[in-house]
Order: C-alpha cells, then structure tokens, then sequence
C-alpha cells in the first residue's frame, strides 16, 4: 500500500465516529444512539474493507449517525454501500402493557422486575415499524454474551420466563 494509500486509510479509521452518541432522555441509563468501527479487513492485496454499525432506539438519529460515518469515509476516497440493519424501537417507559408486567412479575416471584432498555436490534423495531400503535415490550430468560461464540442461557430462567409470560398473557386486557 503506498503512502498516500496508507495516510487515507489511518484518516478514515481515526475519523469515523465510534462510540456513544446519545443517551435516552426517557430510560435513565440506557444508551440511545451509538457508532461502532466493527472491522478493518484487507480484501485480496488492493482492497480495504470497513464495517461499521449505528444503532439507535429513534430512527431519524440513527439515519444521522451512518451519514455521519459516510461523510467521513467518503472524504477519505471511499466507496461507501449501506445495508439496512434494524429499525430503531423507542421503549415506552409509560406502558400499559408493561404496567400489567410489573405487576405480574411482582405477584409471582415477590419482587418488582429491573425494567432495563437496550440500543441494539429487537424484533420489536420491526413490528413497530409496521404497527406503530401496538403496545410491546421485549423480554425473556436470561442469556449471557449473546451473538458470540459464549453465548449461554441460564436454564432456571427459561421456567420463570416461561411461567411468567403465561401470566402476563393472562392478565392483559385485550381488545377484539
């Protein structure tokens, strides 16, 4: 790689936004927007590969944060191609639904549940995106290191998931 090649590139690495953007104004604690420089890969003997991420739970900020990183790579002589990734899912920490959980939660086990968000990609900014009304929260038993070669579940959980979901499903109050 020539040196000219090689200042672009160093360029384009030390630029792109990495890290978190934004916090949630809504769920104290919880990252709402964030970057991630994933991977530098060299593609044959000519070709650089950089993958980067955004994630957010509001869409238009993450629609920013990946023009963001475009801008910066293009200005570096990069090709720039964009996959679609997931929606974003802003939690409602003012849920009727999750007022039901609670509740359920705390009637079967005799404490309130820690009622956490996270940024990254839920099924649930997929069916919101076709269902905006619904009502939804995400939960279930407890794994560790997930998407990664270490990934475990914690067996004893999947029954008090399991327990818990039917008596959430029970206690919601459905429309027809």
């Amino acid at each position: 790689m020539d040196v000219e090649a090689q200042r672009s590139l160093l360029d384009a690495v030390c630029g792109v936004p990495n890290g978190v953007l934004a916090m949630s104004p809504v769920m104290p604690g919880m990252v709402e927007t964030s970057t991630n420089l994933a991977s530098v890969k060299f593609v044959g003997e000519l070709l650089v590969e950089i993958t980067t991420s955004q994630r957010s739970a509001i869409q238009s900020a993450r629609d920013a944060a990946s023009a963001s990183v475009e801008s910066v790579l293009r200005l570096a002589g990069a090709d720039v191609s964009r996959s679609d990734g997931y929606p974003g899912w802003n939690p409602d920490p003012d849920s009727r639904l999750l007022e039901v959980a609670r509740s359920v939660y705390d009637k079967l086990f005799g404490a309130q549940p820690q009622v956490r968000s996270i940024h990254a990609g839920l099924e649930c900014g997929i069916i919101g995106t076709n269902y905006p009304a619904l009502d939804m929260i995400s939960f279930g038993p407890t794994i560790l290191h997930p998407h990664s070669p270490d990934e475990k579940v914690n067996v004893a959980s999947v029954g008090r998931f399991w327990q818990y979901l039917l008596a959430t499903l029970r206690n919601v109050p459905f429309r027809s």
